[in-house]
């Protein structure tokens, strides 16, 4: 089965936090806000994945956040 394209999770709020590294807004990385326009949809989905933890991890929930939303790539 194959992934639908996954959108970007920027929202416009574009700025790296200078401890993190991360940017505030999608809590990516500098890699991975990189990576994004050259991935695959397994590679996308994995970004998407680590995003969810990290929101967790820093308490930013939503519902949203809480049901799962794509399957994981099947690999054959």
């Amino acid at each position: 089965m194959d992934l639908p394209d996954i959108p970007s999770p920027c929202i416009a709020v574009c700025e790296l936090d200078p401890v993190t590294r991360m940017c505030r807004g999608c809590l990516r990385t500098p890699r991975e806000i990189a990576r994004w326009s050259y991935a695959d949809n397994a590679e996308k989905y994995a970004i998407v994945q680590e995003l969810r933890a990290r929101r967790r991890a820093l308490g930013i929930t939503s519902v949203a956040d809480s049901r799962p939303r794509r399957r994981a790539p099947v690999t054959s």
